[in-house]
């Protein structure tokens, strides 16, 4: 990171840091840094993975972990809003009345207390007392990151902005992100889907900005791999157990596909809540599919790497989950292509945007299993359409998910917003 003195500091809220699942924000702040921005890692709660990638070890930011249980940690979090309270009781009862204001919006009223709370613990804790001179805040996801971002933002009274990536995009009320956006001196998000669903139910004129999170090119290639693959096939699927992925869809197609004689191998990468990680196993066993599918849970980043690099054909069936939430454009899409890993996946959300139907890859509607199976079967066995599409896709995520031109386009848009930065 460029040296610079008495340079003021880019804050970053995050859910958590670090998190395996979350590569695309470690990648975001280490690029930042190596641009000239200064930052500060506020993370709403410890590390849940006892590793993580080996990127993390790059990032020079310091960490902040909020308390993050209003139980155990309240006592902190009272001190400290007790000493802000007591040196800034005019703008402290200014940012009460904020909450207020949004209060009936909150479908859980004691979340937004502990996110006022989290934010006076910023303020006072680290700016006041450990001495972080914020500049500008910025949240990554737009549910409750970014409601600690504002608060935080109004008590330092900086400039705060937000990324708005899925989840949190589609599963709140629409008023609540368009407070946000209306408070926030401008918005990102990861894909064009997102970006239009965002113009279309709350734009208010604020500046709204795509720009795709992309991956590292240079840990993915193909190599020398032959276009053609060989059964028994290896196919795999790399997503958290979680509704909006349809790993069982995924799972009923390949229960398709062996019944038809297709022979395969299939490695299932992730994991969830232990209500949905049974669920998921209790059906491999009812499909008959134990014998052909390995879970090795959730794994490295190289390891993940490792296991495309073995790969024949990388498979998801996202779907439009039953309380809105949707998948962007996942990641892993984009890093099977570039290793030259052909993709059969559906067509929702933002994977359109990377994946186009028998150009980089083959989609299908959501939620149909023989729909997705057909399409499986072909991008394994149809050499000459593998042939075509693998290079293809290789090209297209060359072109549109090269990490180190989108930081360059993020950091444009920060510095054209006046966050500080030492270039």
């Amino acid at each position: 990171m460029t040296a610079n003195t008495g340079q003021r500091t880019l804050g970053m809220v995050l859910k958590g840091y670090p998190r395996i699942s979350e590569t695309f924000i470690s990648n975001e702040i280490r690029l930042l840094e190596e641009m000239g921005f200064k930052i500060h890692i506020y993370s709403m709660r410890a590390p849940r993975e006892n590793f993580s990638h080996e990127s993390i070890a790059a990032i020079k930011a310091g960490v902040t972990y909020l308390p993050s249980s209003m139980l155990l940690g309240l006592p902190a979090l009272l001190y400290h809003n007790a000493r802000l309270f007591a040196r800034m009781p005019r703008r402290y009862l200014d940012c009460l009345k904020l909450m207020k204001q949004r209060f009936r919006l909150a479908p859980k009223k004691h979340t937004w207390v502990k996110h006022m709370l989290q934010a006076g613990y910023i303020m006072q804790k680290s700016v006041l007392d450990d001495g972080v001179d914020l500049g500008h805040l910025h949240g990554h996801f737009a549910h409750t990151p970014t409601t600690v971002t504002m608060y935080a933002a109004f008590l330092a009274d900086v400039p705060f902005s937000f990324t708005a990536h899925a989840k949190d995009i589609y599963t709140q009320d629409p008023r609540r992100i368009e407070d946000k956006v209306e408070r926030a001196r401008f918005v990102v998000t990861c894909t064009r889907y997102n970006e239009q669903y965002l113009r279309e139910h709350v734009a208010n004129g604020n500046p709204i900005h795509c720009v795709y999170h992309g991956i590292n090119l240079d840990l993915f290639s193909p190599g020398d791999r032959r276009p053609e693959a060989e059964p028994p096939y290896h196919i795999l699927t790399v997503a958290r157990f979680v509704e909006k992925k349809g790993l069982d869809t995924v799972l009923r197609a390949l229960a398709k596909l062996r019944a038809e004689g297709l022979e395969f191998r299939y490695t299932l990468v992730g994991e969830g809540k232990a209500k949905f990680n049974r669920r998921i196993r209790n059906l491999i066993n009812e499909l008959g599919l134990d014998d052909v599918t390995t879970l090795p849970g959730t794994i490295t980043h190289d390891e993940v790497i490792r296991l495309l690099n073995d790969a024949d054909c990388f498979t998801l069936g996202c779907r439009k989950a039953k309380d809105g939430d949707r998948d962007g454009i996942p990641n892993v899409v984009a890093e099977a292509m570039a290793t030259g890993v052909p993709v059969a996946a559906t067509d929702v959300s933002g994977v359109p945007e990377l994946v186009t139907h028998e150009q980089t890859g083959l989609l299908c509607p959501s939620n149909d299993p023989d729909a997705l199976a057909a399409i499986i079967r072909r991008i394994l066995t149809d050499d000459e359409l593998r042939r075509a599409i693998i290079p293809a896709a290789v090209d297209r995520a060359h072109a549109v998910f090269n990490n180190k031109k989108l930081i360059r386009d993020l950091g444009a848009i920060y510095k054209s917003h006046g966050v500080p930065c030492g270039e």
